[in-house]
């Protein structure tokens, strides 16, 4: 049973499904995050809806709510990193 089905899909959620993200200088991600979620913690380069760059530092199981486009190799130290999307 699909208790969304009747939900219109927006970027506030509920998230359709979990993407692996592998960091990358220059490629978007498939779809772009309503946030991602981080199984090992460490430094975080993102860049943002808004095609900001932004660097964080997020503990082990993190989950961070911000649009995000893509996730750059060169800074990003965490690992597990999971794209959750609405697509």
């Amino acid at each position: 049973m699909d208790i969304f089905k009747s939900h219109a899909l927006t970027a506030a959620g509920p998230a359709t499904d979990m993407l692996p993200v592998t960091p990358h200088d220059t490629a978007d991600l498939a779809f772009p995050a309503s946030a991602l979620y981080v199984e090992t913690g460490g430094t975080l380069v993102i860049r943002t809806i808004r095609n900001e760059t932004r660097t964080v530092v997020v503990g082990d199981l993190a989950l961070l709510p911000v649009g995000v486009r893509g996730v750059l190799a060169t800074g990003t130290t965490a690992g597990g990193i999971h794209a959750l999307v609405v697509a």
